[in-house]
């Protein structure tokens, strides 16, 4: 008998960051977990950098790490980024499914920073070998869509038992998210447990717009200004001007 993916090996990634804004904000750490099969322990690679800015009370309330030890043991962020993108892409060429939780915040923040540090793009590092992304925060929305209440990892772990000891250390987030995707694909034979991860790739596309849609229009309303971006799971790069790259584009912004 074929052995179910969700039985088999999966990598996880997490980052922990100087803000929400996937723009501006910088990477402070990052974990890579790979895990052979459910039973088998989980490795770790781990990544501390030095932002080259200050890390803001609000960022280090959260995951506590500081400026000081940030300059006492982080690496440059130039090659954080590097390093990260080189162990994402030996994912990638290995088919393994690479789990991030909200992968457009995630994904589109190493992008940033692939782009501000190296001058390249994340698909650019990645060449024909594409990632195979698994969104709990996606699956489980589109499994029981009406449930109330938040659905953040912390939320998520609680509802599905999944263990999380020392959330908001990347590698544990990482490890715990692998663990939401595992169960969420056993519970959910039918809906998940049955797709390859490719084609569930290329499904949490449509899921996701659904969702973002819906999102924005229970903003609208309400009458809040807030955005909602559809794209999953990399949000495209954006002008000056506010409007998405591509090559036809012209920017008078940045003439």
């Amino acid at each position: 008998m074929q052995q179910l993916w969700f039985a088999g090996p999966l990598a996880s990634f997490d980052t922990e960051t100087t803000g929400v804004d996937v723009e501006t904000d910088r990477i402070v750490s990052a974990a890579l977990v790979v895990q052979l099969a459910p039973d088998a322990a989980p490795r770790a690679q781990t990544w501390l950098a030095d932002p080259g800015v200050p890390i803001p009370d609000g960022a280090r309330a959260v995951h506590g790490i500081t400026d000081e030890r940030v300059r006492a043991h982080g690496h440059p962020p130039r090659t954080v980024v590097a390093r990260i993108a080189e162990a994402l892409v030996e994912q990638a060429r290995a088919g393994t499914p690479l789990v991030v939780m909200n992968a457009p915040y995630d994904l589109t923040l190493l992008d940033r920073e692939l782009r501000r540090h190296r001058d390249v793009t994340l698909a650019q590092c990645l060449g024909q070998a594409p990632l195979l992304i698994l969104d709990p925060r996606v699956l489980d929305k589109h499994v029981d869509r009406y449930r109330k209440g938040r659905r953040t990892l912390t939320d998520l772990c609680a509802h599905y038992g999944v263990e999380l000891a020392g959330a908001h250390d990347a590698a544990a987030d990482a490890t715990a998210a692998m663990g939401l995707v595992r169960t969420l694909a056993a519970r959910y034979p039918g809906a998940l447990g049955a797709l390859s991860p490719a084609e569930l790739h290329l499904r949490q596309r449509v899921w996701h717009a659904a969702q973002a849609r819906g999102l924005q229009n229970w903003f609208d309303r309400s009458g809040a200004d807030e955005r909602v971006d559809l794209s999953w799971p990399l949000r495209p790069a954006r002008c000056l001007c506010g409007r998405r790259l591509s090559p036809e584009h012209r920017c008078e912004a940045a003439a």
